[in-house]
């Protein structure tokens, strides 16, 4: 990203600054990750509607001094990736090239140890998705990206026009479809916590302390209690409120034993099934408005009347 011009106004630079992705703009030759090339970095800042911060810190779970910074966008495409075939190199001087879906970020990445290192204190993790590919898990109720529609002001790091209208409409992209996505992604947590889901996939580190990933645990009753509170109110309040947030607090911490937790987890589980049944929410989200902005918001961005 170039500098502003001289002689800009505050609010542009603001808007050049706040769209600027952190991180070295020079990364070894031969980095083999297939979202984080330049040009797939160029495409995120240029067309970036909306970022926000997501994880633990917008949850209000974090622990001071032990967690990374995550954030999510969303991105408008240049035409020709839309009505085209151009694509993206898949990692750094590479000769494989992918579609453009996403661009991806860890300054971890610029440490000794490249893709290897985990993210501590500190770090950012960063992935702006394409409008397209973001609407289409929105949709089908995918818990991750649709915590960007319920993010507080105070979280937004850029929101534009754009950004704003689809956060405006949040509810045209909730349904009962997010039982069973909510409900997958608190089992799949659960497993990790366990250690049943692959090798290495605990921390160690919170298994020889506490016996069990309390990470893992804290983010499958998170779930829960998100899940539950979307499908009834077509909603999802941040920070988490309370009690809720408390208890999760001292799962973080390693103060609740591992068979409380399961059974609570048992507990979330039903209620989430109980919450998909009822009539809180519509069966199915509004795609035809969603198919609509994003007609219409490409043809905006590409200056087509």
């Amino acid at each position: 990203m170039q500098s502003p011009a001289r002689g800009c106004t505050d609010s542009v630079r603001h808007v050049i600054e706040a769209k600027a992705i952190p991180g070295e703009r020079g990364l070894p030759a031969g980095f083999a990750h297939p979202h984080a090339s330049e040009e797939a970095r160029a495409i995120a800042e240029a067309g970036l509607i909306l970022r926000v911060q997501v994880g633990s810190g917008v949850h209000g779970t974090s622990i001071s001094g032990q967690d990374d910074r995550d954030e999510m966008g969303i991105c408008l495409e240049p035409r020709e990736f839309v009505t085209g075939l151009a694509r993206v190199p898949r990692g750094l001087n590479g000769a494989a090239e992918v579609e453009f879906e996403q661009y991806q970020r860890h300054t971890v990445w610029d440490k000794p140890g490249g893709l290897g290192n985990r993210s501590g204190a500190g770090d950012l993790d960063i992935v702006i998705y394409s409008a397209r590919k973001w609407c289409r898990l929105a949709l089908a109720g995918n818990p991750t990206v649709l915590l960007a529609l319920f993010v507080p002001d105070d979280e937004v790091v850029f929101r534009d026009e754009v950004g704003a209208e689809l956060v405006d409409n949040a509810h045209r992209f909730v349904s009962k479809l997010a039982a069973a996505r909510f409900l997958g992604y608190l089992q799949s947590q659960k497993a990790a916590m366990l250690g049943e889901s692959g090798a290495h996939t605990n921390r160690p580190e919170l298994v020889a302390v506490h016996g069990y990933d309390t990470k893992f645990a804290m983010h499958a009753l998170r779930l829960g209690v998100q899940g539950v509170e979307l499908l009834r109110t077509g909603r999802i309040t941040l920070p988490v409120p309370e009690p809720d947030l408390s208890f999760l607090r001292s799962v973080r911490r390693g103060e609740v034993a591992l068979p409380h937790v399961l059974k609570s987890l048992e507990r979330a589980e039903a209620e989430l099934v109980t919450a998909g049944a009822g009539s809180g929410v519509p069966d199915e989200p509004d795609r035809r408005w969603v198919d609509d902005w994003l007609h219409r918001s490409h043809l905006r961005f590409w200056d087509v009347p």
